[in-house]
């Protein structure tokens, strides 16, 4: 019988646990998925400790990102058939599919094909990882050639990401790290430079960097004592997108700044996208044709076995990765 992985109770990775099941059976709307890999996001430890923005509900299911092979198909489903590679985009809220599992049955709508040429440890890190900064600074923000973009918590999967973009739209990369531990990895994965900003005048530096001109778009998952700090180096009508809580679910906003340079901050997740089709279709076909390209590229930190998810997830809180997190599903 196929395992899927549940929490009934709130707490640490250790409440998560292996459950039995019979496979399931898709209805006419739904995939049948044999899993080969998981992609680990934040979120879905926030969600096993009740800190996300939706309650858990007991017993909690956990996942965003699947890649597998598809097993059987409902009759109205004619996007994909038995035999495709494929991968699960989040284009549902955390808790309503059981992603940790060895056989899932998927909505037809949060199935795409597997892009050419990838692993499925590759393919199961792309999507959040890629969607989430597309989102914000390429559809949304519109960055441009030459246009400095401040990335914070930059060696996180999702902030990687947004070095390769912020690259492949011509701008200028700054990533944001607290020590200059991962200063030389950042510089390899293509930012253009380096803030340690719990070592240097964040302020500072970014004046330095930019002339004294600041930075339009940043793109922020920590909040806390951190924004305000992002704020303060923000010209007229900035944008800071903020996408994450690491610092907690508080911060200070200094509301004389935010009126003076009118700034706009907005909070952003994936969802904005996954949930109208058209606008998926471009996102993906955009990802697509950039990893065809070499010009986008999953960074992967570490592989676990699906039987050590407690130690994944033990891993994934520790904040120690440098890109992606994935679990291998025999």
């Amino acid at each position: 019988m196929p395992r899927i992985i549940q929490f009934s109770e709130i707490g640490g990775p250790e409440v998560l646990q292996f459950v039995e099941i019979d496979t399931p059976v898709p209805n006419d709307d739904e995939v049948l998925i044999r899993v080969k890999a998981l992609g680990l996001n934040r979120a879905e430890s926030m969600y096993r400790r009740n800190n996300y923005i939706i309650e858990a509900v007991l017993p909690g299911l956990l996942g965003t990102e699947a890649a597998g092979i598809v097993e059987a198909v409902g009759k109205n489903v004619t996007h994909v058939k038995v035999g495709d590679r494929v991968n699960t985009v989040p284009a549902f809220s955390m808790g309503d599919f059981a992603i940790y599992g060895e056989v899932i049955a998927m909505p037809g709508y949060t199935v795409i094909k597997q892009p050419d040429g990838l692993s499925f440890e590759e393919a199961a890190s792309l999507w959040v990882m890629f969607l989430t900064p597309y989102g914000a600074l390429i559809e949304d923000a519109k960055i441009q050639p030459g246009e400095p973009v401040l990335i914070s918590a930059a060696s996180s999967s999702t902030g990687i990401a947004a070095i390769q973009l912020a690259n492949l739209a011509g701008a200028i990369p700054i990533a944001l790290t607290r020590t200059s531990a991962k200063r030389q990895r950042l510089l390899d994965a293509g930012a253009k430079h380096v803030i340690p900003f719990a070592e240097v005048d964040l302020v500072e530096e970014v004046k330095r960097i930019t002339d004294g001109k600041g930075v339009r778009v940043t793109f922020d998952p920590v909040g806390g004592e951190l924004l305000p700090k992002l704020m303060q180096v923000m010209p007229w009508q900035g944008i800071l997108y903020i996408y994450g809580a690491l610092e907690g679910d508080t911060t200070i906003i200094p509301v004389l700044t935010q009126i003076g340079q009118m700034v706009t901050i907005k909070g952003w997740m994936p969802a904005d996208i996954v949930y109208n089709r058209d606008r998926l279709q471009v996102a993906v076909d955009y990802i697509t044709a950039a990893l065809s390209e070499g010009k986008l590229s999953p960074v992967i930190d570490r592989i676990f076995p699906f039987d050590e998810m407690v130690e994944a997830h033990r891993y994934l809180e520790s904040a120690q990765q440098f890109g992606k997190i994935v679990v291998k599903v025999d």
